[in-house]
């Protein structure tokens, strides 16, 4: 299968899905590896054990979580392996973002329109997958993960790579006067995220990037993919155009065994 690949480490598969080679109809075709946006339980089994393939895993390592746009982050580690799937579906409702240390385990977000975020610590070892919506973003979803990351593994923000994935672009994502509010009462700069046209612009990937950069990753660390999904549909799926019920692309971070 095809995949937008980014080059982070040798000893790391870092990719975002496209929407081509599933098993998936309507407007989920074809490639749609949720099971949280109304698309056929059974194809979605099938896209995600074609993923699965691709990256030599067992399905098993294969950790995607319940969305729902808040900043809960998960730990996925020896603890997390060691219970059984229904304990596993549990933990990984409402969780935006994994942190993860354990090779040979592929931990992805959902996204269509959202901004995907990868980091790695390439000398510590542990990958962070992050879903940043407008929501989590004006949260600081990527700050709070960084300083899990340097809590728990002791992560130096210095040997961090990141990418930002593909996700909707200041042209499209236009927001009404309470979005912008809330971006300019969480105090981002918004001269620098956002423009006036008919409403308000806001740019999402730079939202992201800066909380990178505020957390001590360094600039020439950070990828920020030009990808817009909202122009491009033919490969990625977009709620904003193709509407809520209709598929999400996969970003996703695997260290290799």
């Amino acid at each position: 299968m095809k995949t937008v690949d980014y080059a982070i480490a040798d000893n790391v598969k870092a990719f975002s899905t496209l929407r081509h080679e599933g098993f998936s109809g309507g407007p989920y075709s074809s490639f749609n590896a949720n099971e949280f946006c109304g698309d056929d339980i059974e194809n979605v089994a099938k896209n995600r054990e074609l993923l699965c393939n691709y990256l030599q895993i067992s399905p098993n390592n294969l950790v995607v979580p319940h969305q729902t746009h808040h900043t809960n982050i998960l730990i996925v580690d020896d603890v997390f392996e060691g219970i059984t799937s229904t304990e596993k579906r549990q933990l990984l409702e409402d969780k935006d973002a994994l942190i993860c240390n354990i090779p040979g385990i592929c931990i992805c977000v959902s996204t269509a329109d959202c901004i995907p975020v990868i980091i790695y610590d390439t000398v510590g070892q542990v990958s962070a997958c992050i879903h940043a919506g407008w929501r989590g973003t004006c949260a600081r979803i990527c700050e709070k993960t960084i300083k899990t990351m340097i809590s728990v593994f002791g992560t130096a923000p210095c040997n961090c790579k990141a990418v930002i994935g593909p996700g909707i672009s200041l042209k499209n994502f236009e927001v009404g006067d309470e979005v912008y509010e809330e971006f300019s009462k969480n105090g981002f700069p918004m001269d620098c995220i956002s423009q006036r046209q008919k409403k308000w612009h806001i740019d999402l990937k730079e939202c992201n990037r800066l909380q990178l950069l505020s957390e001590g990753i360094l600039e020439e660390n950070i990828e920020v993919c030009d990808i817009c999904t909202f122009d491009n549909t033919a490969d990625f799926f977009s709620a904003r155009r193709l509407g809520i019920a209709s598929g999400r692309i996969l970003t996703g971070i695997l260290i290799k065994q």
